[in-house]
């Protein structure tokens, strides 16, 4: 029997994934399969495309997931990063990551990490992250907590985090030395006379208010009055007194300080102002000696703007230069969507495995090497990029492809009775095609588990896997079974049991099914799909909400997972890579398997030692609805 079983495993470990049927079949079998369906592909094109000559079928079929892994390219060496670095060739390289504090990164924000990391380590310098903490009435210190993370755990760590509020002293001092020189003024000025100053709806002539006529004592005299509390929100603001004939609207003298109400998370009710974006950025990267300030395109007016204020005030100047932001399409990134999202309660939170925050895709259980893969097979480049859901779903499958282990798992189990097996142990390996992962040993019991999926009362000639009186392959089984009878529910018509016997003188099966012995983990099983039904939710009729995806998640609360799982969960991260290297560093989430004929799955955070619950990362194949 010894000798059968390692004879049969030998076999069943060179088995293949037919794709089209989600069956496991031999490399000949799947070399016919794929062979004839491009015959009839290029049959259907030739009579669509006729007269066209009929292509010549090909004689076999690609073998699926042979592709080596795609060679990374260097987006620092070559394109965009590489002409900017050229721009100014120092050493060291400083960038910084500035995120505001006032929400969760999504995956757009991985492209921005990914480069301003990236491309200060490709250099040999640093990178800071630096919280733009200059909005006190948004922040809060969950976002601070959960930007860090994020960051870690795509594998960089900052040369040191800093905040914008470290320099709340300096940036003050600053802005008086621009009135001194001219440069800026109090102004008190509402919404309306504001946008009648730069043009108005018909964009009419520009002109400057009375107040840019002051004197700088007077000026002096009334931002020391807003520092001090003189007025309330909206009653005065500091603006620097730039170039408002400009055609670039980051000209048109734009507010430096404003009042605010609010209190702030570091430096409590110390200050009444607060300096905007436009004043703090270019001068904290002046401050913290950025060479090459990274940034997406949506920044090139404030390019104007950045330079302009650092010659002003005559303080060393970085480089401004920027790159096309990253948008996927088919899903809600903006932050006011999200909450109203999680409010509602169509999603279970900030990171319910449905939404692309960060927070979201981790605990879905997508990999942070695949993340970075993604950012560099898309390259960077001044052009902003809009990708689909599924073009990142196919390099996290490409990714978890040679990664992780295989485990059976089994979503609808019905018992079928082997009525003259034995119980004996059988040797399963991790991944047939990575020897390096190791093997693990499975009971074959009397009673095993099958799909319900893959057992049909009633027969027919395309179907290949149990009915009754036909065979199929259990994967690592010794022999294949033929079922002999079942019993169903009388009154709902549900098989409860199939009983079913060794087929040791039948044909060699062109199916493998996967299976669960008796005794095997119960988890629940969350099936993802696509939030939402189109490409561009918030074009719907009546709105985004309108656009929402009735069958976004699947559960299957009594699903059978085989033992093996336990040594993965064992050996998890499964794969060590980015923020993840080191046993037990990922997470719950770390625990990552390829469930065969299933899906790329992972263990939720909401688990515990007595439920798992398992979130599927990425289908095994692209959804043909898609």
């Amino acid at each position: 029997m010894a000798d059968a079983v390692a004879a049969v495993a030998e076999g069943v470990a060179k088995l293949q994934l037919d794709e089209e049927t989600g069956e496991m079949v031999s490399k000949g079998e799947l070399k016919k399969r794929l062979a004839k369906r491009a015959k009839k592909a290029a049959q259907a094109k030739a009579k669509a495309e006729a007269p066209a000559k009929t292509p010549t079928a090909p004689k076999s079929g690609p073998k699926p997931n042979d592709a080596p892994a795609p060679e990374p390219m260097n987006i620092f060496a070559q394109g965009f990063l590489d002409e900017v670095y050229k721009e100014r060739p120092v050493k060291p390289v400083v960038t910084r990551f500035p995120p505001e504090p006032n929400g969760f990164l999504h995956i757009g924000h991985a492209k921005a990490i990914a480069v301003n990391f990236g491309f200060a380590k490709y250099h040999g310098g640093k990178c800071y992250l630096r919280f733009d903490d200059t909005n006190p009435e948004a922040e809060e210190e969950k976002y601070f907590v959960a930007i860090r993370e994020m960051i870690e755990w795509l594998g960089f760590e900052p040369c040191a985090v800093t905040y914008s509020s470290d320099n709340f002293g300096k940036l003050y001092e600053k802005a008086e030395e621009l009135i001194q020189k001219g440069k800026a003024y109090v102004c008190h000025c509402g919404d309306a006379e504001i946008k009648a100053q730069r043009g108005g709806e018909s964009h009419g002539p520009r002109f400057r208010c009375e107040h840019a006529n002051q004197t700088i004592e007077t000026n002096l005299e009334e931002f020391r009055g807003m520092r001090d509390g003189k007025y309330k929100p909206r009653e005065a603001f500091l603006r620097m007194k730039q170039n408002i004939e400009d055609g670039n609207p980051q000209m048109w003298d734009l507010a430096a300080y404003r009042v605010l109400d609010a209190s702030h998370h570091r430096t409590g009710d110390t200050w009444k102002i607060y300096p905007t974006y436009d004043f703090t950025h270019c001068l904290c990267d002046s401050f913290e000696g950025i060479t090459h300030s990274l940034c997406t395109t949506e920044f090139v007016l404030s390019r104007v703007s950045y330079e302009w204020l650092n010659k002003s005030l005559e303080v060393y100047e970085p480089m401004q230069r920027e790159y096309g932001r990253l948008n996927i399409t088919g899903t809600i990134l903006s932050k006011r969507k999200i909450a109203k999202l999680v409010n509602e309660g169509y999603v279970r939170g900030w990171d319910d495995p449905r939404l692309y925050t960060l927070i979201a895709i981790k605990r879905r259980g997508v990999p942070p090497g695949a993340i970075l893969e993604f950012v560099n097979e898309l390259g960077v480049t001044t052009s902003p990029t809009s990708i689909q859901l599924v073009r990142f779903d196919q390099t996290v499958r490409r990714y978890l492809e040679r990664t992780v282990p295989r485990l059976m798992l089994v979503l609808d189990p019905v018992p079928v009775i082997i009525d003259d097996a034995e119980e004996m142990e059988v040797e399963i390996p991790f991944s047939p095609k990575i020897p390096a992962m190791g093997t693990h040993k499975v009971k074959l019991t009397k009673t095993v588990y099958i799909d319900r999926s893959d057992f049909r009362e009633i027969d027919s000639k395309d179907y290949f896997r149990l009915a009754p009186g036909k065979s199929v392959g259990l994967l690592q089984v010794p022999y294949p079974i033929k079922a002999t009878s079942f019993t169903k529910d009388p009154t709902t018509g549900k098989i409860l049991e199939i009983h079913a016997v060794y087929d040791k003188e039948g044909k060699k099966p062109k199916t493998y099914i996967h299976w669960a012995a008796e005794g095997s983990r119960e988890v629940e099983v969350r099936l993802y799909n696509s939030l939402f039904k189109s490409e561009k939710p918030e074009d719907a009729e009546g709105g985004f909400l309108n656009d929402i995806n009735p069958n976004s998640e699947e559960i299957w609360p009594r699903a059978l997972i085989e033992s093996g799982f336990e040594e993965v969960k064992r050996r998890a991260p499964w794969p060590e890579a980015a923020g993840e290297s080191g046993l037990g560093k990922g997470g719950l989430e770390s625990i990552r398997f390829q469930a065969m004929r299933v899906a790329y799955m992972a263990v939720d955070s909401d688990s515990t030692a007595d439920k798992i619950i398992l979130n599927r990362i990425v289908s095994l194949k692209e959804d043909a609805g898609k």
